[in-house]
């Protein structure tokens, strides 16, 4: 099973002069899924080379069993610090997609053509596509072979409009995730604040937050070992 991975590159924190990028445990947690259950996985950035880390995401506060891993992991950094870019990638190479989250891709990878149009591919390919966190955010554009918005009439979940405002950011964020996906038409439904909650719904996974990393993920492999 070769697996895509897509990080942003984008560091920005908008216009507060602070750093932001992905978010560290929703890369190391499902990337040692992933190679705990034999796939193949190849990196992509938008500009390619050392995505951004969230300062936030790697202070000892985050750290979980699989961000330990990773930081004694040399193989696993070489490759985060060697990233393909984005716009050279093809869906046919690949089996499945996986978006970590953090806000940066809010500004990158959901304007990103190359993303939209990789989304697309895989899935009218029947190839599931799994985002997590922020990343939902990046279906903001995605759309069917006829025009409509692939989250519309899906069960979907991300980051949470209570989440934003705890995190202290939606005056920050170019748009908050729960408020596209609604608008662009999707189902979407949420848990408590920061606890664990995926949906699956045809080949399109989503998580609801940092939590949710692992389930995604572990989602991901169960859909293509069983594709519905």
């Amino acid at each position: 099973m070769n697996v895509l991975m897509i990080l942003t590159s984008h560091d920005k924190l908008g216009d507060t002069g602070k750093k932001t990028g992905f978010w560290l445990e929703e890369f190391a947690t499902p990337y040692y899924v992933f190679e705990d259950a034999g796939a193949k996985i190849t990196l992509v950035s938008p500009l390619g080379g050392q995505p951004p880390v969230d300062p936030k995401s790697d202070d000892a506060a985050s750290q979980t069993e699989y961000t330990k891993r990773f930081k004694a992991d040399i193989g696993a950094q070489a490759a985060l610090a060697a990233t393909r870019k984005l716009s050279e990638v093809s869906a046919s190479d690949f089996d499945a997609l996986f978006y970590p989250g953090g806000h940066g891709p809010l500004w990158d990878l959901a304007e990103d053509a190359s993303s939209i149009a990789l989304i697309q591919d895989m899935l009218v390919a029947g190839k599931p596509v799994a985002l997590v966190c922020h990343a939902p955010g990046v279906l903001r554009h995605v759309k069917t072979p006829e025009g409509v918005s692939v989250v519309a009439g899906k069960e979907v979940t991300g980051f949470s409009n209570t989440e934003e405002q705890e995190a202290g950011l939606v005056d920050v964020v170019p748009f908050l995730v729960e408020d596209m996906l609604r608008k662009n038409g999707g189902n979407y439904s949420q848990v408590a604040n920061w606890q664990p909650y995926v949906l699956s719904d045809g080949l399109l996974i989503t998580g609801q937050n940092p939590a949710s990393s692992g389930p995604a993920a572990k989602a991901l492999l169960d859909k293509f070992a069983s594709p519905v």
